[in-house]
């Protein structure tokens, strides 16, 4: 009986790895500079003046 083992090289991997941490942190901070949550839009602008990234 042989086995056949499929296997991802480090190139395929670290690539994946970057769509996957890109696509993330966009969606993160779509979803909370465009928040209507009253809450998490405060949250967004408080942690954005934290951060001294000009919001307004």
């Amino acid at each position: 009986m042989t086995q056949v083992i499929a296997k991802r090289t480090g190139t395929q991997t670290k690539a994946f790895s970057i769509l996957f941490v890109a696509i993330m942190g966009a969606g993160i901070v779509f979803f909370s500079g465009h928040a209507q949550s009253a809450a998490l839009h405060d949250a967004a602008h408080d942690m954005r003046h934290a951060t001294g990234f000009p919001c307004h």
